[in-house]
């Protein structure tokens, strides 16, 4: 049985996530948790777009079940191996004939089916309509080094809204972000994973996230997420150098020297030739620390200069000596004079 359902359904109802479009629509964007289960390849898909372009839908139909119709055991069976209980969700793009066909296919095979209306396009509107939904941010700012994400990933521990973007978006927001971490998603896969965690959120409740750019590497932070970051009360923590280029050298310390060498290249411009040429011959002799502090002055630059031009007063708390869960529970003591500017900016 198939039962076409609204999104909210769709997504509180039991069994994998089938994603029956081509593995590249998948890649691009897909719900989060999806399992890739494509009708069509890449090129299959072209095939049937073009044959639909040039001959009508007719021809593309037919053309359509000529290569899949070899595949239908197969999908059976991987169907099987991922839902033993013959219970799951099926979407497409459109909620139209590829989701239609596995859902007729497995229906047969005696699962149950759910498919949703309108596709992974309805799933797109969903996303920004949960995105623009407005939510008690709370900023935490401060120079490189300060272990920012440390710290809010130990509120989290202690029970804070947070969000970690930079954790999403598989990068640390600098030159060096992308050093050690897995390849970024898409803006649209950041989008969709971000607004899993935005919908599950308590809106009366505060929600901290990192202060960043409107980029985190390649991706884009929505607009709609994004206004109220710039909108929302923000605090600064601030730390000893010292401790701050120790952070540097722990997460950056054993990194791929070529790689550390392209990140300082890309920067060069605005480091300037000397300093740049400095800091490449530390990371080549090894000296991560002495390099770090050559790095960090220049961010240090930037970041004055960018508070400079904002033109905002931003509250400090020094978190120097603090492992993360002391700074997080330092700044919680902190919290209700930001809750106080908080009802300010709402009023």
């Amino acid at each position: 049985m198939v039962k076409p359902v609204d999104i909210e359904t769709f997504l509180a109802a039991p069994g994998p996530m089938l994603d029956v479009r081509s593995p590249g629509e998948h890649h691009q964007g897909h719900l989060p948790g999806a399992v890739s289960f494509p009708l069509f390849s890449d090129d299959e898909r072209a095939q049937v777009g073009i044959c639909y372009k040039q001959q009508g839908k007719d021809p593309a139909v037919q053309l359509g079940f000529d290569l899949v119709g070899p595949k239908m055991g197969g999908f059976i069976r991987q169907a099987q191996a991922l839902a033993p209980d013959r219970t799951v969700r099926v979407h497409c793009w459109r909620g139209g004939m590829r989701s239609g066909a596995v859902a007729w296919a497995l229906g047969l095979a005696g699962f149950q089916v759910t498919t949703l209306a309108g596709g992974y396009k309805t799933y797109r509107r969903w996303v920004r309509d949960c995105l623009a939904q407005p939510r008690r941010v709370v900023v935490l700012g401060g120079m490189t080094g300060t272990a920012k994400t440390d710290i809010l990933l130990a509120m989290a521990a202690q029970g804070q809204q947070v969000i970690d973007l930079e954790g999403l978006a598989h990068h640390r927001g600098s030159s060096y972000g992308s050093l050690d971490m897995p390849p970024q998603p898409s803006t649209e896969q950041f989008e969709n994973l971000l607004a899993q965690q935005w919908a599950a959120l308590r809106p009366e409740r505060p929600l901290w996230l990192e202060a960043e750019s409107r980029r985190i590497g390649t991706c884009r932070i929505p607009d709609e997420v994004f206004q109220q970051m710039e909108a929302a009360p923000t605090v600064e923590i601030v730390r000893a150098v010292a401790e701050r280029v120790a952070v540097l050298v722990e997460i950056y310390g054993d990194s791929d020297p070529a790689a550390a060498i392209a990140a300082t290249e890309r920067i060069r411009k605005r480091l300037g030739g000397q300093r740049t040429q400095a800091a490449i011959a530390h990371i080549r002799a090894g000296d991560r620390h002495a390099a770090c502090e050559l790095l960090l002055d220049y961010y240090d630059r930037t970041y004055r200069y960018d508070l400079a031009r904002r033109e905002k007063q931003i509250p400090q708390i020094d978190v120097t000596g603090c492992d993360p869960a002391a700074a997080a529970e330092r700044l919680q003591a902190h919290l209700p004079k930001l809750l106080g500017e908080l009802a300010q900016v709402a009023g």
